[in-house]
């Protein structure tokens, strides 16, 4: 390219043919079949909840799931699968994740850390260096869907995530409100200048289901919102509700525990990638 900096780690031209930034390898006891960002464009929103839900629904359809918690410094994986503390164990060779409850592979800031409420204080190129050790120096074993919870907005991490991973797709998670889907547009628009296809959006708190009737109330207004964000060509293929029972198993720990078929068709689109 004429105007090329060489400096390959800020650039977000994909396909240049100057491009020295390789993609990573996993630890040589790991093979990774399918590799997905969850993330949003703004915290708060629900991303880890369906980074959750995601890992825990495939996993029941017998799929070898990992969960990479790529949020190191607001990591909230580890409390929904109910592991605390220092759990991950290492050797000479790798790391290793901890399993949930049924058999999910975690792996998070949070669990090399001595407590929960000890602050992961790095500036950002340290963060993004760690992140990458999360790919590459974890022993996984043998996974088929690989779920990246990521930090919110389009900063440091996302960019090395999307440079660096073998990522198939992302998952982009929003809530109903206007503003909210404006900054969900600046996600999309990340992923196309990075070359990243989007699967597909997941509407958190899209509506509350009468417990009476189970007519769905959708207390943020209409679904303009999501018209407009259709507009962009990409598709919202799962609503989730305001439930106080997820909220719930979550403070547990227990959020393998929750039954939903909301994410059913997104679930129908990953299983199409080969």
């Amino acid at each position: 390219m004429a105007d090329c900096n060489h400096d390959c780690a800020s650039c977000s031209v994909g396909d240049c043919a100057e491009r020295t930034i390789q993609k990573l390898k996993p630890n040589e006891n790991t093979t990774i079949k399918h590799c997905f960002a969850v993330i949003s464009g703004k915290g708060g929103v629900g991303k880890s909840l369906v980074t959750s839900l995601l890992a825990s629904a495939m996993n029941k359809k017998g799929y070898s799931v990992a969960v990479l918690d790529a949020d190191v410094t607001g990591p909230s994986i580890p409390q929904a699968f109910g592991l605390k503390g220092r759990m991950a164990e290492s050797d000479e060779s790798c790391i290793y994740p901890v399993l949930s409850k049924h058999g999910i592979k975690v792996m998070s800031a949070n669990l090399l850390m001595p407590d929960d409420e000890s602050p992961i204080v790095w500036r950002g190129p340290l963060i993004a260096g760690f992140v990458g050790q999360l790919y590459t120096d974890v022993c996984y074993g043998d996974v088929d869907y690989m779920f990246v919870d990521m930090p919110p907005g389009t900063g440091d991490v996302p960019l090395t995530i999307f440079q660096q991973y073998p990522i198939d797709g992302i998952i982009i998670v929003t809530s109903p409100q206007e503003l909210v889907s404006m900054v969900v547009t600046k996600s999309i628009n990340m992923a196309k200048m990075m070359y990243i296809n989007t699967v597909g959006i997941v509407e958190n708190m899209s509506y509350i289901k009468c417990p009476k009737c189970a007519e769905k109330v959708r207390i943020f207004g209409d679904d303009d919102s999501k018209k407009r964000i259709e507009k962009s060509g990409i598709k919202v293929v799962a609503e989730l509700p305001i439930d106080p029972l997820i909220a719930s198993l979550v403070d547990k720990g227990e959020i393998e525990e929750y039954e939903t078929h909301d994410l059913d068709e997104l679930i129908s689109l990953l299983e199409q990638y080969k």
